[in-house]
């Protein structure tokens, strides 16, 4: 069997393939025509950052059978076209977190004894000792946006330094975060008390611009921002006038909303008071070498001996069990998705009651991908379906699984109960025919619907005109309506409607649903494309 490294890879993974018995070639800078043409060689592809896995290099793939990324992030990776391809992605998400927390830390301490800026005066022939007057982090607050596995050992080595730390994740329980010694508070508190803010999540819908105008103007003047997380979790252009203003004393950023960032893209970087680097949160000898080898391990174990770890897109079970449970996994994930983006609060208990046929199948792949899709709208790439239930338990997470062969309405059932830190929701899916997942129950809602893809969930008063006003709004703003499920609760005079849309609603389009006459509430969710 045959491995391509398109990307630049610590040799040591190389090696390890090669010494599997595996050819391996390397040959890197790839244009994507170059990468189509020669792509249906290989059964294996080892990339990074660099390389794009669009449709049609995976069309081109003839032979692929297992893509892995060095790393954690794969959004150079179109996942849903492998899976209907049977291609399996993998990643490497433990490699890197040390770094990249050491990394936040190290920019914490650049900012704040003036180190780029000293540098950069001794080598234009100065001796500028006044001029760049620092300050201790002895005894300060850093506040932590996303105290998940990296913001978790960003906090330890601050708490190291003596600093109090105070963190907000609204998905992560209390008394886990309270075992670390952080205090857990809410956003705006972070912002007025820390005097310095470091961010630590991924990039969601929901993380997008978590830091903007209203988050900067409620720092303090003297506050030290630092983002090594991904670009667009900060919005720049605030950021950028938050500095000039001097609402913020200073900033540091390793990842950018547009990469590579020049002066063109990036106008703080002309300020005294802004420090950068090229994305180098992860870039170690040790982290890149850590997921070397890491990858190359999963790939040979995957081409050789069918073993499967770490895979983004397929649960580690034998072919024979996937082809009995497999729509209940990809109806499970979605369930998850769906809980995660519905819920308020910290999850703290998970039932999942399998009814029917379905209880006399192997179910422990349908929770584990009921768990990869629950945290996935928080974790993104850093979830798979061997770490979700470690990060499950890590979280403190409790997961209940009861089964009873009796069904009422339908040969198979699957009903899921989140309990959270502020209440709990149910929803209930089966499978129609073969393979079509439906949603037939979100809470006391009796409904039928295709959870996938982008979607827009809303509640609402039963009374004329309420769908007519919702399809002209969505109408004029050019977002078409592929689907459209209603359930209702006639003794309450309620109902959902569950649409799904042909793009993502956004946030200023998602407002103007909530501003229409009897409506209560609506969410824009992203669910997993089938």
């Amino acid at each position: 069997m045959k491995v391509l490294i398109s990307d630049n890879l610590a040799p040591v993974g190389a090696q390890i393939l090669k010494d599997a018995g595996l050819e391996v070639d390397i040959n890197t800078g790839l244009s994507p025509e170059e990468l189509k043409k020669i792509i249906p060689e290989y059964d294996g592809l080892v990339i990074r950052s660099a390389t794009k896995v669009t449709s049609e290099i995976i069309e081109a793939a003839n032979n692929l059978k297992v893509v892995g990324r060095a790393g954690i992030g794969l959004d150079n990776v179109d996942i849903a076209e492998a899976s209907k391809r049977g291609i399996i992605v993998m990643n490497a998400p433990d490699g890197n977190a040390t770094t990249a927390a050491e990394h936040a830390i190290a920019m914490m301490m650049s900012l704040s004894r003036n180190v780029p800026q000293a540098t950069a005066s001794m080598k234009a022939g100065k001796w500028e000792k006044k001029s760049f007057m620092g300050r201790e982090v002895t005894g300060k607050t850093l506040g932590i946006v996303g105290v998940g596995r990296i913001g978790s050992i960003a906090a330890s080595r601050a708490q190291g330094l003596k600093m109090k730390v105070i963190a907000y994740d609204p998905h992560m329980p209390k008394e886990l975060v309270d075992k670390l010694g952080i205090e857990l508070v809410g956003l705006e508190e972070l912002c007025n008390r820390s005097d310095y803010v470091s961010v630590h999540v991924p990039l969601t819908k929901e993380t997008k611009n978590i830091l903007s105008t209203n988050e900067f103007k409620n720092m303090k003047n003297d506050t030290l921002f630092i983002d090594c997380a991904r670009g667009g979790v900060v919005d720049e252009k605030a950021l950028n006038e938050a500095l000039r203003n001097g609402e913020i004393a200073g900033a540091a950023l390793d990842v950018f909303a547009e990469e590579p960032t020049t002066n063109e893209n990036c106008p703080m970087l002309e300020l005294d008071n802004f420090i950068c680097t090229p994305h180098l949160g992860a870039s170690t000898s040790e982290a890149q070498e850590n997921v070397a080898v890491a990858i190359a391990e999963q790939m040979s174990d995957y081409l050789l001996k069918g073993v499967v770890r770490n895979a983004v897109n397929v649960p580690s079970v034998s072919s024979d069990v996937l082809s009995q449970v497999g729509p209940y996994v990809t109806l499970a994930e979605m369930l998850g998705s769906f809980h995660m983006q519905i819920a308020k609060g910290g999850v703290e208990e998970v039932n999942l009651e399998y009814s029917g046929d379905l209880a006399d199948m192997e179910t422990s792949p349908i929770t584990i991908a009921f768990l990869k899709g629950l945290f996935t709208p928080i974790l993104q790439d850093a979830v798979n379906f061997v770490n979700a239930p470690l990060i499950a338990k890590e979280r403190g997470i409790r997961v209940v699984e009861s089964k009873t062969g009796v069904s009422e309405d339908f040969t198979s059932l699957l009903v899921i109960k989140v309990k959270t830190s502020e209440g709990e929701n149910m929803l209930a899916g089966t499978v129609f025919g073969k393979k079509e997942p439906r949603l037939v129950r979100v809470n006391t809602f009796r409904l039928e619907a295709l959870p996938t893809g982008p979607m827009l969930f809303v509640y609402n008063n039963d009374v004329p005109g309420v769908i007519g006003k919702l399809g002209t709004t969505l109408g004029d703003h050019d977002v078409n309506i592929a689907r459209m499920t209603v359930g209702r609760e006639i003794e309450h005079g309620r109902n959902v409607i569950l649409l799904n849309t042909d793009s993502l609603i956004s946030k200023e389009l998602l407002q103007k649903v909530r501003d229409l006459a009897n409506i209560d509430d609506a969410l824009a969710l992203e669910l997993p494309q089938i």
